[in-house]
């Protein structure tokens, strides 16, 4: 990693020493940072805002001597929080002259419905046995014991048909999206 030498020659000004320093700390910085925010774009905007903060910090105050990525780790999570309460504030513009609420209720309604009946048809191509451990399961909220009991079948094979149905039910879902 990068040894208290380089430290004081980077922020002497050492372009050598502070390229060393980015080429050393550039992949673990910008894989933490993407960890968080699991978008290439932002985390490269991230991991060079983290930077520039690093480095103007470091033309003020001392650098840190232990462990400088630890440094430049706290500075990107607070580059993240900064973001995030930005986001937060902002919110999602609306002009609330341009909304219909009918229209808008009517919208909702529908994509409802078409999603009830897709569910209604995907649960259609299932088994018997799987659609009624499902809808003791899930529909019903039957513990796992009570569903034995119920159907006749151990708890160990109410899980198994329970998941197995769970799989069939997903694979058929995605089939017609």
């Amino acid at each position: 990693m990068t040894t208290v030498d380089e430290l004081k020659k980077a922020k002497a000004g050492d372009f050598k020493a502070i390229e060393r320093l980015c080429s050393t700390t550039w992949e673990p910085l910008y894989r933490f940072i993407y960890f968080k925010v699991q978008n290439r774009e932002e985390a490269e905007d991230i991991t060079q805002e983290t930077y520039v903060k690093t480095l103007t910090y470091w033309q003020e105050h001392q650098a840190p001597q232990g462990n400088f990525l630890g440094f430049m780790k706290t500075v990107a999570m607070n580059v993240l929080r900064d973001r995030w309460r930005q986001k937060k504030r902002r919110g999602i513009p609306v002009n609330l002259d341009e909304i219909n609420p009918e229209e808008t209720a009517s919208q909702e309604h529908q994509k409802a419905v078409a999603q009830r009946l897709q569910l209604e048809s995907a649960l259609a191509k299932l088994s018997e046995d799987q659609r009624t451990v499902l809808d003791l399961r899930i529909i019903k909220s039957y513990s796992v014991a009570e569903t034995a009991r119920l159907t006749g079948k151990t708890e160990a094979a109410v899980r198994t048909a329970q998941y197995r149905a769970l799989q069939a039910l997903a694979q058929i879902l995605d089939s017609n999206a």
